[in-house]
């Protein structure tokens, strides 16, 4: 009986699970039974003709014809081998393999510009064979792992093949290094379990003298590939991408995470992986208490955690991610070698501030749906919705999320041998962020998660990491949380945000105000040049004496503390003395360009209720009738020069205002921003602290 996986769900108990499988008989006519018996009948493939492509495998192919000689694609496994390893019944073992998987003797070829699969009638591949264990032992450790990484970025020709690559590096008499490369269009992550697997069985039985204990297989990657493309297409097809169009349909293009570069317009294939902190097995067990009450599996739970990162890093509610599914839905496909991953697109909507609780309701409809859902190929599904095309981004979605088995897949022990993996330097990366979550063996996980090195860099991606234990540990502590209140930061980031970086004291500068600044450095240097500019030059000692003539004329019409004085000059060595002067004479001035329209600096100067302006002659009329004393340094130089040139007392105390400077307005209307005098004499102090500002 075919029941969706939403029954596991709506019948948690196995009475309730066999009363629904009973209902479901009784339903069933002999026809309707044999309708839904597993997408019928296998077709018939001619041996001899080129086989077509699974659509897994054409959006291999395309990418591989966009990008050519990339090892974005490859799939290594890397061990070293202790025992007394038979070479001989090693490469026979390895043949069979290939004799029994036709997908592992498949080169790619062009016809009448399809691309299809050419099948060699005979395996292809040759077992290399090199001897280290002449080299000392740390020669030769790092001679293994470069050629562990070197065989990693070697490239695969998908014309020539074959696309397997093996090879075993003696290390000494009972110790050996094993070297296997797969090109995914191959292979996937079942592929290569059942790689392992039948590679064991028939070492062990070749070591032994005894024939293949593996049955033939009753049908080869091909005839799927064939199936695939004749089952999933008429009503079968329609109804599929009927729900993928509605689920995605107008889906944010891009996840706009804080990246630490600018994203690329081409989007390169380079990127490297990290593992985080292990996820004790405290914490995996209790993750896993939340996901049984809640009616979700761990799966689930930890998909939503990392949407709930995701959504927290970006701002955004509307977060698309990937996931992989087997894509083996008939069980003749299990016991095959070859390309049948599929990916499906997770869309969870974050509107209304729900919490932990109620986002895992809305992860486990749209999981479930996936699921429902998971026959239509990825790239078919890419090519009916027609997302808008980028080379900078990868379409759908940007970010993955996988849970796989234990931490390096290699089993203990093949036949007689012991095996202890070997990592491989990861060097690619495949979309912008791939998060995968491992089981460990002693009941906690690893996260691991490999990036793309044009965005990031490799401590934001562990902070990254951090930042999901930590929201994990939140989960488990109270799942009724909002999920802004989740906590993100441990206890390390803490103490730099509030204590480490919120170490702000120092020494506060003993001027008070910005021109008791000036007027000591002028003490100091009266004759170093101070300002210039097309209109002239002045040294410190002419522009304190400028100044002050100025703080004097406008302490005569009335300025003082916490008036505000409008200055609009231009750009100027009298622009200088016009800032100074105001803030002598105890006033903050009031910045504004001459370009600005009239209405613009009318509106300034009546909302800043300016006691003055200081202006030139030019712009006068743009004041009158405000009611304001307009000052005109070049209409009134004559009088100015017969005010006194000593340092006025201005009464100002750091707290008083320097300036007022407007913003644009993000309203409209322009909005004054008041900067007192202690506020610029702490950034000034700052700065020649910080920058080691010379004289």
């Amino acid at each position: 009986v075919d029941l969706p996986l939403r029954s596991l769900f709506e019948s948690p108990t196995i009475a309730g699970l066999v009363l629904l499988i009973a209902q479901k008989q009784a339903s069933l006519s002999k026809e309707k039974k044999a309708a839904v018996s597993a997408g019928g009948e296998w077709p018939v493939r001619e041996p001899s003709q080129p086989a077509l492509l699974s659509f897994a495998q054409q959006r291999l192919w395309f990418m591989e014809q966009l990008a050519p000689g990339n090892s974005s694609f490859n799939v290594p496994m890397a061990a070293r081998v202790k025992g007394s390893l038979e070479v001989e019944s090693l490469e026979w073992s390895l043949r069979e393999l290939c004799r029994r998987h036709e997908s592992l003797r498949t080169t790619f070829a062009t016809v009448e510009g399809q691309p299809v699969q050419v099948i060699s009638p005979e395996p292809r591949l040759q077992l290399g064979v090199v001897d280290l264990s002449g080299l000392g032992e740390q020669e030769r450790e790092a001679e293994l792992q470069r050629r562990a990484d070197e065989d990693m970025a070697q490239p695969f020709d998908l014309t020539k093949g074959p696309l397997m690559r093996v090879q075993l590096l003696r290390l000494a008499p009972r110790e050996w290094g094993l070297l296997t490369v797969l090109h995914h269009i191959v292979t996937d992550g079942w592929s290569m379990s059942l790689f392992l697997k039948e590679l064991g069985a028939l070492y062990e039985a070749h070591s032994r003298g005894r024939p293949s204990p593996l049955p033939e297989l009753p049908i080869q990657y091909a005839d799927y590939a064939l199936w695939q493309r004749n089952w999933l297409s008429g009503e079968v097809l329609e109804a599929q991408l009927a729900y993928w169009r509605k689920q995605l349909g107008g889906a944010p293009a891009v996840l706009e995470l804080p990246t630490d570069h600018p994203r690329p317009a081409f989007r390169s294939t380079r990127g490297a992986a990290v593992a985080g902190p292990m996820f004790p097995p405290a914490l995996i067990q209790a993750l896993r208490g939340v996901a049984q009450k809640e009616g979700v599996t761990l799966f689930m739970l930890l998909e939503a955690a990392f949407h709930t990162l995701l959504h927290r890093y970006s701002g955004q509610e509307d977060i698309s991610v990937g996931t992989t599914v087997t894509g083996r839905t008939r069980t003749e496909t299990e016991s095959l070698i070859g390309l049948f991953v599929n990916l499906l697109v997770f869309r969870v909507d974050f509107a209304g501030e729900p919490t932990f609780r109620e986002l895992l309701a809305r992860v486990r409809e749209v999981a479930l749906g996936a699921y429902e859902h998971q026959e239509v190929p990825f790239e078919k599904l890419v090519d009916e919705l027609a997302p808008e095309r980028s080379l900078s981004h990868a379409p759908l979605f940007q970010a993955v999320f996988d849970m796989g088995g234990y931490a390096g897949s290699w089993p203990e022990r093949l036949a007689d041998l012991e095996l202890t993996p070997l990592s491989t330097r990861v060097t690619t990366a495949k979309l912008d962020l791939t998060l995968f979550m491992m089981d460990h063996e002693d009941g906690g996980m690893l996260g691991v998660c490999e990036y793309s090195t044009d965005l990031f860099e490799e401590q934001t991606i562990q902070r990254m990491l951090g930042h999901m234990k930590t929201l994990l540990e939140g989960v488990v502590a109270n799942p009724e949380q909002r999920l802004s209140q989740l906590p993100l930061l441990g206890v390390e980031e803490k103490r730099q945000l509030l204590v480490e970086w919120n170490r702000t004291g120092a020494e506060c500068p003993r001027e008070t105000s910005i021109h008791e600044w000036f007027e000591a450095q002028a003490e100091r240097t009266p004759d170093a040049l101070a300002v210039s500019s097309a209109s002239g030059r002045m040294t410190y000692g002419e522009l304190n004496q400028r100044a002050n003539q100025l703080a004097h004329h406008l302490r005569r019409k009335g300025v003082g503390p916490e008036q505000r004085v409008v200055l609009c000059l231009e750009r100027s060595v009298e622009l200088v003395v016009g800032a100074l002067g105001i803030m002598k004479a105890g006033g903050a001035y009031v910045p504004l360009d001459t370009a600005y329209p009239v209405e613009r600096l009318r509106t300034v100067a009546g909302d800043s209720r300016a006691k003055a302006v200081v202006t030139q002659r030019k712009m006068k009329g743009a004041f009158e009738g405000l009611g304001v004393g307009v000052v005109c340094l070049d209409e009134e130089r004559e009088e100015l020069e017969r005010e006194g040139r000593e340092n006025p007392a201005s009464g100002v105390e750091a707290e008083n205002l320097a300036y007022v400077i407007y913003t644009s307005g993000s309203t409209g209307k322009p909005k004054g921003v008041e900067v007192s005098h202690a506020s610029v004499a702490n950034l000034m102090a700052w700065h020649q602290r910080e920058y080691e500002v010379k004289p």
